[in-house]
C-alpha cells in the first residue's frame, strides 16, 4: 500500500506538467494584452512595449513556459500583475472562504444524498421513492445561481433568518460565520446531492438482492441492522468515487456561488483575474485546484481499502 501511494505521488509530476502546459497555452492564447489593460486606454504603444518587456511578455513562448514551470515546482507562481503581491500569498488570503464553502457543501451533499438514496431504495416504487427521485433530478437540473437567488429571496429577504451575502471569518465570529455560509453551502451541496442520491439508490438495490443479505435476514437479523451494517457499507463503494470526483465540481461551482453570495474566495478572484488578463494569478489558481483534485482522487483510492478489505493494490 505504501509503495502504491508513493507511486501515485510521483505521478503528480507528469500530471501537473500536462495541466501546466494546457493552462499556460490557453491563458496566453486568449486575446488581450495584460500590459495594455494595466496601463489603460490612454497608454501609448511605447509605454505598453516597455511594460511588456519588464513583465517578460516579449520573451518567446517556450522561454516563458519553462521559466514559469521551473518556479512553479517550487510553489513560486510569480507575482500578480494587478495585486502587486506574490500569487501564493493572494491565493492564501482567498483560500479560506473557498475551502470552507466547498467543505460545507460536501457535508450537505453527503447528508442529503446518502440518506435520500438509502430511503428511496428501501421504499422502492413507493410515493416516497418517486418524490425523492424527483427532488434529486431537480437538484441536478436547477442552476446553482438560480437556486441561490431563490434561497436569498426566501430566507434572507423575506424571512430574514440569515444574511443575504458576505463573509465573516470563522475566527472572528463563529455564529455569524455559519449563518452566512448556510445558504451558499446548501446551494452548492444540493445540486451535487441529486446525482449521489440516484447512485446510492441504484447501488443499494443491487446489494439488497445479493445472497448474503437474504442469508442475514434468514438468520433473524433486524432489517435496519442488515441495511446499516451490511448493505450500506458495500453500496457506498461506488458512492465514494462520486463524492471524490464531485469535489472538483464543487470547486468549480464555487465560482458562481461566491459571486451570487458575495463571498471573497478564490472563485471570484479567478473571475476578476481573467477579466484583467492577470496570467500568473490565473495559472496559480488553476494549478492549485488541479493539485487538490488529484490528491482527493488518491484519498478516494485509499479509502476503498478500508471500506472493502477485499480490495488490494499491487506493490
Amino acid at each position: 500500500m505504501g509503495t502504491y501511494i508513493l507511486r501515485r505521488l510521483l505521478m503528480l509530476i507528469p500530471v501537473m506538467l500536462i495541466v501546466g502546459v494546457v493552462v499556460f497555452m490557453l491563458v496566453h492564447l486568449t486575446p488581450g494584452d495584460p500590459a495594455a489593460v494595466i496601463l489603460g486606454q490612454s497608454a501609448t504603444g511605447e509605454q505598453i512595449q516597455q511594460l511588456r518587456e519588464e513583465l517578460g511578455l516579449n520573451d518567446p513562448f517556450l522561454v516563458q513556459f519553462f521559466n514559469w514551470f521551473r518556479n512553479a515546482l517550487r510553489l513560486d507562481f510569480g507575482e500578480s500583475l494587478f495585486l502587486g503581491m506574490p500569487v501564493t500569498e493572494a491565493l492564501r488570503e482567498r483560500a479560506q472562504p473557498t475551502i470552507l464553502l466547498t467543505t460545507y457543501a460536501l457535508i450537505f451533499e453527503i447528508l442529503i444524498g446518502v440518506p435520500a438514496g438509502v430511503i428511496a431504495a428501501i421504499k422502492r416504487n413507493s410515493l416516497v421513492d418517486r418524490v425523492l427521485m424527483v427532488m434529486s433530478i431537480a437538484g441536478a437540473a436547477i442552476p446553482t445561481f438560480f437556486l441561490g437567488i431563490v434561497l436569498i429571496l426566501v430566507f434572507a429577504v423575506r424571512l430574514k433568518w440569515v444574511p443575504a451575502g458576505g463573509y465573516v471569518p470563522i475566527e472572528e465570529d463563529p455564529v455569524q460565520h455559519f449563518k452566512g455560509m448556510i445558504l451558499p453551502a446548501f446551494t452548492l451541496g444540493f445540486s451535487a446531492a441529486g446525482l449521489l442520491a440516484r447512485l446510492v439508490r441504484s447501488s443499494m438495490l443491487d446489494v439488497l438482492r445479493d445472497d448474503y443479505i437474504r442469508t442475514a435476514m434468514a438468520k433473524g437479523l433486524k432489517f435496519r441492522k442488515v441495511v446499516t451494517g451490511h448493505a450500506l457499507r458495500n453500496a457506498l463503494i461506488p458512492a465514494i468515487t462520486v463524492i471524490g470526483y464531485s469535489l472538483g465540481a464543487l470547486l468549480g461551482g464555487a465560482v458562481v456561488t461566491e459571486t451570487v453570495f458575495n463571498i471573497p474566495g478564490m472563485g471570484r478572484l479567478v473571475v476578476q483575474s481573467i477579466s484583467r488578463r492577470d496570467y500568473p494569478l490565473i495559472q496559480g489558481a488553476i494549478m492549485l485546484i488541479a493539485g487538490i483534485y488529484v490528491l482527493v482522487n488518491l484519498l478516494v483510492d485509499v479509502l476503498y481499502v478500508y471500506i472493502d478489505p477485499r480490495i488490494r493494490y499491487g506493490s
